[in-house]
């Protein structure tokens, strides 16, 4: 039960973003991508601020402040791009999202010539992977409650989350209602980024390292999680609750295998 909390966290996170989007009526195929970038930007940071990085001798404090706000900040840029690209141009979101995926990995495989990047802060670590009880890292599983919460909020109490529900359910009636279609776009891509930046930072804190590849294939998995959890592909349905319960679902068949001692190769399938 504590490695299916951990492992479902990251994929949870971000699926609670990518909720807000469909129910939109969009999609984000460069979730993964913004992952990746943010991850191995963020790494950049705390590298720096190492035991081996040229700012050692400063607070680890300070780096390790400066290094979420990086992973995190570019994360939320990444999809703000996004939706500014999708409303200025007026193109689908499918093929600016899908430009994007390969875009910003393209840009994390050249920042770091493919190679990891490690020797963070031994206190950045240290908070990530606290743990209580039998192994239970309880960071992860906190944030991703957190998340979730507030995802629940957003979606269901504020007047922004309903301006979502009715772009989603009927764009054109939205705007004539005098809802401001193009701002409501640019925030729920933003807020899809910013939740692929959480998740990259918890993952930098959890493994102590990144690569380019990393998130390789998580749009999928997130994507898949959200519409397990009843968000609908057409727009204007969907709750960010189920969103983390499509996680936690797709994440107990896959450890569930491995519990199972099913062969390991059929997982995919």
């Amino acid at each position: 039960l504590a490695q299916l909390a951990k492992d479902t966290s990251f994929i949870a996170i971000m699926a609670v973003g990518m909720s807000i989007v469909i129910i939109s009526g969009g999609i984000d195929l460069s979730v993964g991508a913004i992952y990746a970038l943010a991850s191995v930007l963020g790494a950049m940071v705390f590298h720096h601020f190492g035991p081996d990085g040229t700012a050692a001798s400063v607070s680890p404090w300070l780096g390790v402040t400066l290094g979420a706000a990086a992973c995190v900040g570019v994360a939320a840029l990444c999809g703000l791009a996004n939706g500014g690209l999708i409303v200025a141009l007026r193109v689908h979101p499918f093929i600016i999202t899908l430009g994007a995926m390969a875009i910003l990995r393209g840009i994390a495989f050249v920042v770091t010539s493919g190679q990891s990047i490690g020797g963070f802060p031994p206190a950045f670590r240290k908070i990530v992977r606290y743990e209580v009880g039998n192994g239970l890292n309880l960071v992860p599983l906190a944030v991703m409650l957190a998340v979730t919460v507030a995802g629940a909020i957003y979606l269901s109490r504020l007047a922004a989350g309903r301006r979502v529900y009715a772009v989603g359910g009927n764009e054109l009636a939205a705007r004539f209602s005098g809802i401001r279609v193009g701002w409501v776009k640019l925030g729920v891509y933003a807020l899809s980024g910013l939740a692929a930046g959480i998740a990259a930072l918890l993952s930098l804190g959890y493994y102590g390292a990144a690569t380019s590849g990393d998130g390789q294939g998580y749009e999928l998995n997130v994507i898949a999680a959200a519409v397990v959890g009843g968000a609908s592909l057409a727009g204007g349905r969907g709750t960010a609750l189920g969103a983390v319960l499509g996680a936690l679902v797709i994440q107990m068949i896959s450890s569930g295998i491995v519990i199972l001692g099913i062969d390991q190769n059929y997982s995919q399938i």
